[in-house]
């Protein structure tokens, strides 16, 4: 048996047992210490064996979703951890590449073509699903990205409020700037944007899902008339801007797309703006969309390489003055998630049903893998179109009150002492 032979060079640590559809059991690992039970992998489909091992992404989660792959003394997470862990600590460090990942190479620019109709539909894939969904397992605020661990013991409302503090002092906002949000999501990012300063922010959404409630917030919160949401593809928007910020967008835009995002950027920025680019990315040289991911979660989605952005940025006008790579802050970000949607399941089925919620548990559990134990982290990329904007030191991050940002050769005077009148100051 093909996947017999996958998983006795795989598992050296911990342990395993498969059971297939004609209930023989194979072992695998170590023995549990302390004479526990091992998780139970069963294959309750003749075929499973055989196309897990030809092709892991994206059967495995397929026959997840379906039931005909199940566990015993465990969940899928542990699994995958099992694995993960085995990847990183073990004596063999790959696995079969499978079938639909090398198709995926072959056809990596089609699967990453985003013109504006077919980014809107692939958008309504994943926002536009039940808004209460979201609530299950997102934070208040809804803010659907990587959280800022600046302390381990954080929760994750505490976190993704770190996230938004520390893209304010990169911003290096001031009363009266305009703010443009590309990929606004439900809202929070702007809502907090306009709290921290005196600040006009255009926030724009393929999602009608998303738009909804950002709207429903702005009016709530009394600020529609500083915070405006438009359903409106970035590629579309006009005028100038004193800062934009996109966070966990430019994992839809396709790498075909990048020099056109970052033109747009530069083309929107004014010549003292900043620029703020949270998004996914891999710590390895470019690659592929994860089946599984690209069929049922994100389609048209890309993780993109430093190298493929930084390329595209290079042939703009715009300067890259800081880049900050977070390891790790997404891995804990996706275990909040996690737990939250497991101890909502039951509800989760209601909205919709039980296959869905094992699609989702699978989408969970393998995206924190990933950050765990793969090669995917976040890039924080802040940019200019001029090199003087900005202080000369990262200092103005972490010390509070800001630095003067109109003064940047005095930043190291300004320290501590607060910023004068009529001032540039950080949120």
């Amino acid at each position: 048996m093909l996947i017999d032979k996958v998983l006795r060079r795989l598992i050296t640590k911990g342990s395993l047992v498969l059971v297939d559809h004609k209930g023989r059991r194979f072992q695998y690992g170590e023995p549990v210490a302390g004479g526990g039970e091992p998780l139970v992998l069963k294959l309750h489909d003749a075929s499973l064996p055989r196309k897990i091992a030809l092709d892991p992404d994206p059967t495995l989660g397929e026959a997840y979703m379906d039931g005909s792959l199940s566990f015993e003394n465990g969940r899928i997470w542990d699994f995958l951890e099992l694995v993960g862990r085995n990847l990183v600590e073990g004596e063999n460090k790959s696995l079969p590449f499978g079938i639909s990942r090398a198709l995926g190479f072959l056809l990596r620019t089609y699967h990453q073509l985003n013109p504006a109709h077919r980014s809107r539909r692939n958008v309504a894939h994943h926002y536009d699903l039940s808004g209460e969904l979201y609530e299950l397992f997102l934070d208040a605020d809804r803010q659907y990205s990587c959280a800022y661990f600046a302390r381990p013991d954080m929760t994750l409302e505490e976190a993704q409020t770190a996230k938004k503090r520390h893209i304010a002092r990169k911003l290096m906002l001031c009363p009266g700037d305009t703010v443009l949000d590309i990929g606004c999501g439900w809202g929070g990012m702007a809502l907090t944007l306009a709290e921290m300063a005196d600040v006009q922010v255009l926030g724009v959404t393929l999602s009608q899902e998303q738009l909804a409630v950002a709207r429903s917030r702005a009016e709530k919160a009394g600020v529609s008339e500083r915070v405006r949401f438009e359903l409106m593809d970035y590629r579309h928007v006009e005028g100038s801007f004193d800062r934009i910020v996109s966070v966990g967008m430019f994992e839809h835009v396709g790498a075909p797309h990048y020099r056109e995002f970052f033109e747009t950027v530069e083309r929107l920025l004014k010549k003292d703006g900043v620029a703020l680019l949270h998004t996914i990315g891999r710590n390895d040289p470019p690659g592929i969309t994860s089946p599984f991911i690209r069929k049922y979660i994100f389609p048209g989605g890309y993780i993109p390489a430093l190298s493929e952005v930084a390329q595209r940025i290079e042939r703009t006008g715009l300067f890259m003055t800081d880049v900050e790579i977070l390891r790790l802050h997404y891995a804990e970000t996706l275990k909040h998630w996690r737990h939250r949607f497991l101890e909502n399941w039951e509800r989760a089925k209601e909205i919709y049903d039980e296959r869905f919620c094992r699609m989702w548990e699978f989408y969970l559990a393998g995206s924190e893998m990933s950050f765990r134990y793969d090669t995917m982290v976040n890039f924080q990329i802040q940019l200019t179109r001029r090199n003087d904007v900005l202080p000369l030191t990262r200092d103005y991050l972490y010390t509070d009150p800001p630095q003067d940002r109109n003064h940047p050769a005095k930043a190291e005077k300004s320290l501590g002492e607060g910023p004068p009148k009529k001032s540039r100051q950080t949120a």
